[in-house]
């Protein structure tokens, strides 16, 4: 990631943060954390209206433990005319326990998100669901791409755990 965007980055998990953690201390025993996922290189397919791509994803705890997971995204309905080579997205995560190995983000995931890029690109993204609606992914997720074109739309993420990388 490059000075720009790791500054972009920075600048809004510092907005992020603030909110997350007033709202971690509204329930007791809620945790925190962030999901970092990463497309596979040539898994997507883009339709115009729907595109779809594999992703494996890295759950860290604010105690440090993680969790794998693998799964699928993509815009639904909308817009999608890139050519994207790789992409990166990052969530800030609630939830209301964590215990490792019980792969509680696994689950499905739909809201909005929108895309640009030239070479080097921003994305946003807004995403609910997930095991019996008690995972949020707040406030907002940030992704960093490489490639060309733009995307939005209707928004999904589908994970299940990936227990051959814990």
């Amino acid at each position: 990631m490059n000075k720009t965007f790791q500054t972009l980055w920075f600048g809004l998990l510092a907005v992020m943060l603030p909110l997350s953690a007033a709202a971690a201390e509204t329930s007791a025993g809620t945790k925190l954390g962030k999901l970092q996922c990463q497309t596979i290189v040539d898994s997507g397919v883009n339709l115009i209206i729907h595109s779809t791509a594999q992703v494996k994803c890295e759950f860290t705890s604010t105690a440090g433990e993680t969790e794998h997971y693998k799964g699928e995204t993509g815009v639904a309905l909308g817009v999608d005319l890139t050519f994207k080579k790789e992409s990166n997205f990052t969530f800030v995560v609630f939830a209301a326990d964590f215990k490792k190995g019980a792969y509680k983000f696994a689950g499905k995931y739909f809201g909005a998100g929108a895309d640009a890029t030239i070479g080097r690109g921003l994305g946003a993204g807004v995403l609910i669901g997930g095991s019996k609606k008690s995972v949020s992914l707040q406030p907002l997720g940030i992704s960093v791409t490489k490639g060309a074109g733009v995307s939005g739309g209707l928004t999904y993420l589908y994970l299940e755990p990936d227990k051959s990388m814990d």
